[in-house]
């Protein structure tokens, strides 16, 4: 049995759809054309505030200087990490057939998902149902 179907089956059998996984292929490689595209004064627009990322990242107290484009880039990584995750959430949602995104959703796409093992301990597997 490979490494990650011993997941999947820990995970009580997880969907797994190759269609689905076809499509984020697509996003993701859409997500990096348009990254390509950006001018300099277009990558530093973002949805999250940059100071806010920079405030982030030197909560570690290793961390003593940050130069100016690695909040622009963490936060273009928060914003496909978020989609990622949203994208695969609302899979759960139209599969209960909701209209809503439930925390509920966002913990099944963690579960279920190999990506986001790392994020497995801190959703408590209980608040599924």
């Amino acid at each position: 049995m490979s490494e990650f179907e011993a997941k999947k089956e820990s995970w009580g059998g997880g969907v797994i759809n190759e269609d689905i996984e076809v499509c984020f292929e697509q996003l993701i490689q859409n997500q990096k054309e348009e990254i390509k595209k950006l001018t300099p004064n277009e990558f530093k627009n973002h949805q999250l505030p940059l100071a806010r990322v920079k405030k982030i990242m030197k909560t570690d107290e290793d961390v003593k200087m940050i130069s100016s484009e690695t909040p622009a880039l963490f936060a273009k990584a928060c914003e496909l990490f978020i989609l990622e995750i949203t994208r695969r959430s609302w899979i759960y949602t139209e599969e209960n057939k909701r209209r809503t995104l439930q925390k509920s959703d966002i913990s099944d796409s963690i579960h279920n998902t190999l990506i986001f093992d790392f994020l497995v301990d801190v959703v408590n597997p209980n608040q599924n149902h």
